[in-house]
């Protein structure tokens, strides 16, 4: 199939509990690329485990997907009808303290890190710590040689002061891959206006998420709410800067919440996403359970106003466009 003749369709972050049954759905849903993540605490070993345990996916279900390492992949996913699948990180945990892992995990197929995952890390400041005194000197190490290698500088559970810093330091733009505005709904994991200014004006990406604690509303959300944020972002920010992180769980127990939230670090349960009454994992609203529901937004950003080519951005386009600037190493 010709490439030029379809939408692209991108996701921006998910974590499924990974199974034949969602790759049939995201083929169901003509996903081109998904950014998933293989990592939260693990350590450079458990995270090459989980690679393996991705290339036995890419071994049983060739048919279905592939891993996915340029802008290219997109595009020839979309001529082949398969899935490309991008990996990310969600803390820097996998390079412990050697700059010189940045580099293996890019030649491993890594296009994305996060530069803390709620917490304070070697690297930046999470969202949850009381505290941001911004990147560290390791940070802006590491910044650079992500910068060289083709790696994506992602912040999107980084808190305000070492994200302001990020995007300052980065010499490429980055991306906030999963978070939805702070003027929409407060949580701690939303990004303020300021940096959603900086993040847009210097050329990154912020992916809206559909994960229910980053909802106005919560489960009860309506598409028809989401998409009104989705048409109020891309006034405030541009249509060229936006896309879909969705951050979709689908079919993990909630025993991956407790690893999420709590890895290795807390004796204590911590509920992470705005401090919820709860443990585990939030329902979803009904009209996005699976990757067969991503197109429930195109019709619904249509509802709100937006044109046939700025429903193809949003979907997936500028995401593709992020890609390919992105993942080339600077020698």
């Amino acid at each position: 199939m010709d490439a030029h003749s379809l939408s692209p369709l991108v996701d921006g972050l998910q974590y499924a509990n990974w199974s034949h049954r969602i790759f049939q759905q995201m083929r169901a849903g003509g996903v081109h690329a998904v950014h998933a993540t293989i990592a939260y605490h693990e350590n450079f070993r458990e995270t090459v485990a989980n690679i393996i345990s991705w290339n036995r996916h890419f071994e049983r279900h060739p048919d279905l997907i592939f891993h996915g390492k340029s802008g290219d992949d997109i595009e020839k996913a979309m001529r082949e009808g398969r899935t490309a699948i991008f990996y990310g990180l969600q803390n820097p945990s996998p390079i412990e303290d050697d700059i010189g892992l940045v580099e293996i995990c890019h030649t491993l197929g890594v296009r994305f890190m996060q530069l803390s995952y709620n917490n304070q890390s070697l690297l930046a400041t999470g969202c949850f710590e009381a505290e941001d005194p911004g990147i560290t000197r390791f940070g802006r190490q590491v910044i650079r040689e992500m910068n060289r290698v083709g790696m994506v500088i992602d912040m999107s559970h980084s808190a305000e002061r070492s994200t302001l810093e990020a995007i300052e330091l980065s010499s490429r733009p980055i991306a906030i891959t999963h978070a939805n505005p702070m003027w929409w709904h407060k949580a701690l994991r939303s990004k303020s206006d300021a940096v959603l200014k900086q993040l847009t004006e210097s050329g990154g990406m912020l992916g809206l998420s559909l994960y229910s604690h980053h909802l106005k509303g919560g489960a009860a959300c309506t598409l028809e709410s989401f998409c009104t944020m989705v048409a109020e972002t891309a006034s405030r920010y541009g249509v060229a800067n936006i896309g879909i992180g969705s951050d979709l769980c689908q079919d993990q127990p909630d025993s991956v919440v407790t690893w999420m939230r709590n890895g290795r670090w807390s004796k204590d349960v911590d509920y992470g996403e705005g401090n919820a009454a709860t443990p585990g994992f939030p329902d979803q609203p009904h009209w996005f359970t699976n990757n067969m529901d991503l197109r429930n937004l195109s019709e619904g950003l249509r509802q709100v106003g937006f044109s046939t080519s700025e429903i193809s951005d949003v979907m997936g386009g500028n995401w593709l466009r992020f890609y390919k600037r992105s993942f080339h190493t600077i020698r």
